[in-house]
């Protein structure tokens, strides 16, 4: 994820289900689960130390919603990755929003778009570098 970030974080109203949801999405990317809380949990790199994607029950006790034109792009290793991403996100209650293939944003945008079971929208996207 992008060093500019601290953290991201995105609102639930089903905390298991998430968990289940982006266990296994975010796995092709080389996402792990770092941390799991009662109201929460958090994802990042394996051995960096820091957690830098939160999935949350809102703190005011409100219901989630997503937010319109919000959408984290995570970065992927491979355009096979952003693939598995793609099909694991699917797999596990999440809805298509765009199936992984290149993209006008730049020489070798490769990416696939998604809504987590909340509504949430995820992009991964693997760039080829020459």
């Amino acid at each position: 994820m992008a060093e500019t970030f601290l953290y991201l974080t995105l609102g639930t109203g089903d905390l298991p289900r998430a968990a289940r949801f982006y266990d296994a999405a975010l796995a092709p990317l080389g996402l792990v689960r770092r941390a799991t809380e009662e109201t929460e949990v958090g994802y990042g790199l394996p051995g960096d130390g820091t957690t830098r994607l939160w999935i949350t029950l809102p703190f005011d006790g409100r219901p989630a919603t997503p937010g319109n034109g919000t959408m984290p792009a995570l970065l992927a290793p491979s355009r096979a990755a952003v693939a598995d991403f793609h099909a694991a996100a699917l797999a596990h209650g999440g809805s298509d929003e765009g199936a992984p293939g290149l993209r006008p944003y730049g020489p070798g945008f490769f990416a696939a778009y998604v809504r987590d079971p909340d509504g949430n929208k995820l992009s991964a996207v693997h760039l080829d570098r020459p």
